[in-house]
């Protein structure tokens, strides 16, 4: 009996699923601003697939290491599928007018941290070095994809929590500090290497002339 592909194993299928529910959650977003009947319906079903999106997050990784299936390409889309849903759904948030005004900053802040981390561990594998995930990083998921959650529910988050979406907007503001902070600490780790490197470089061209 052949072995399953390991592209479609368990960690991996859940990964595939913070993919899938990009394009299903902006669906509900323009269901729930175009049938007034269903918004309510439409937006707690945001919330809810973007909760499971963030359980996936927290339990591929874990379910690969316990299992014996952590893989390349598990690690690949582990560190991208989550920059992913988070990108989308802040251009979402900002698209259907969860966020406007001056709180759309956070959100230009948050998304622009995610393209220079990335752009960084980029140019870091050019020289086979590996940018590990740091501890304030998976803080800082956790707690943007749980204050997003607030603001996913807008206006009908107060059904069950009072002053839910202001809740939401204070709670982004802290997301956006962690994730300015974190960025940071790659950046001074970076910076560091990249200084190494840039000595190395110009050692061996004097080497060589």
């Amino acid at each position: 009996m052949s072995k399953p592909s390991i592209a479609f194993n368990i960690p991996n299928m859940l990964s595939y699923y913070r993919i899938l529910v990009i394009p299903a959650m902006f669906g509900l977003f323009y269901l729930e601003k175009g049938e007034p009947d269903w918004a309510a319906f439409a937006a707690w079903s945001n919330v809810f697939l973007f909760l499971l999106a963030g359980l996936s997050d927290f339990l591929d990784g874990k379910i690969a290491r316990a299992t014996g299936q952590t893989t390349l390409l598990g690690k690949f889309l582990d560190s991208s599928t989550d920059k992913m849903l988070i990108g989308a759904t802040l251009m979402a948030l900002v698209a259907f007018d969860r966020l406007d005004g001056v709180w759309i900053i956070p959100a230009v802040v948050i998304f622009l941290r995610e393209i220079l981390i990335a752009g960084v561990r980029e140019f870091m594998a050019l020289y086979n070095v590996i940018v590990p995930i740091s501890k304030m990083g998976k803080w800082k998921m956790t707690v943007q994809m749980f204050f997003i959650g607030f603001l996913l529910a807008g206006p009908y988050g107060q059904m069950l929590i009072p002053y839910a979406y202001e809740i939401g907007k204070a709670g982004f503001l802290f997301a956006m500090v962690i994730t300015v902070t974190s960025g940071y600490d790659y950046m001074r780790q970076a910076w560091v290497t990249i200084q190494e490197i840039d000595g190395k470089e110009k050692q061996s061209t004097a080497t060589n002339m």
